[in-house]
């Protein structure tokens, strides 16, 4: 299992969810662009303190993450979801 975060805007929030990923050791994929200044700076400042622990991979596109990824079975989430995650068979 692996997370993607697509255009991410928010710092706290990507930064929340690399160190999530980072104690499940989960890979997180990032793909630009970023809402903000991607880096280590922006992540510390966002309460960052797993960076170190965490596997992260830059994608400058979605066509650039897909090549990278593969035929992986591909899982998204919204807010706009029809379906509840509760609902739904992962």
């Amino acid at each position: 299992m692996q997370i993607a975060l697509y255009q991410p805007d928010i710092p706290p929030n990507t930064g929340t969810i690399i160190r999530m990923a980072a104690c499940l050791d989960v890979m997180v994929n990032i793909i630009e662009p970023c809402g903000f200044p991607f880096g280590e700076k922006s992540f510390r400042r966002a309460g960052m303190d797993y960076i170190d622990q965490s596997k992260i991979i830059r994608h400058q596109s979605w066509d650039d993450f897909l090549e990278k990824t593969g035929k992986s079975r591909i899982i998204l989430l919204t807010t706009k979801a029809s379906i509840p995650y509760t609902d739904f068979t992962f």
